[in-house]
């Protein structure tokens, strides 16, 4: 009669090959004209979704408020992505130095941030955005965008350490 932890150790090798190859499958991997549909039967439904000038979506997939990872991808009006990029990144988060960004349009492209805390001195308040990612892809990290006094637009952005991370930070 063989053990009973031969089945049970069996079962568990497959489970752990199963989440092996599950984890292999990532969002970055969609073909660019997928349908929407074929990506949410995989990955779920988008977190986020805003209406594009041209009659399409752009669709977030986020980790965020305690998450360090989003994906977002525009769709058509014919319901094809076009390709599926990592937003929360170094590099993306560049483009916030290019013209003009509004809030809707902030959260249109990174979808909604992990936080919104008003700070400074009520003369010079200014509505601040935090979004959690991976600062060079290794460190605990927030980026901080700067949205004004009013909140409508971005002034100025960087990224800082992530309190969350801190062993106290629960007394921040």
């Amino acid at each position: 009669m063989p053990p009973i932890r031969r089945p049970i150790g069996r079962a568990l090798r497959l489970a752990g090959a199963g989440m092996l190859l599950a984890a292999c499958a990532n969002l970055n991997q969609v073909p660019p004209g997928t349908p929407l549909a074929d990506v949410q039967a995989q990955f779920g439904a988008p977190n986020f979704a805003c209406d594009l000038p041209n009659g399409g979506q752009r669709v977030i997939w986020t980790q965020q408020p305690y998450g360090q990872f989003a994906w977002g991808a525009n769709v058509g009006p014919d319901g094809r992505v076009d390709r599926v990029v990592e937003v929360l990144t170094d590099e993306h988060f560049k483009v916030l130095g290019t013209g003009t960004w509004t809030a809707d349009q902030v959260r249109c492209e990174f979808g909604p941030p992990a936080e919104i805390k008003q700070v400074g001195l009520p003369s010079v308040r200014q509505v601040v955005w935090s979004y959690r990612y991976r600062e060079s892809r290794v460190w605990n990290s927030l980026m901080y965008v700067y949205m004004g006094r009013e909140g409508d637009r971005v002034t100025r952005f960087h990224p800082g350490p992530d309190p969350m991370y801190d062993e106290d930070w629960r007394w921040h």
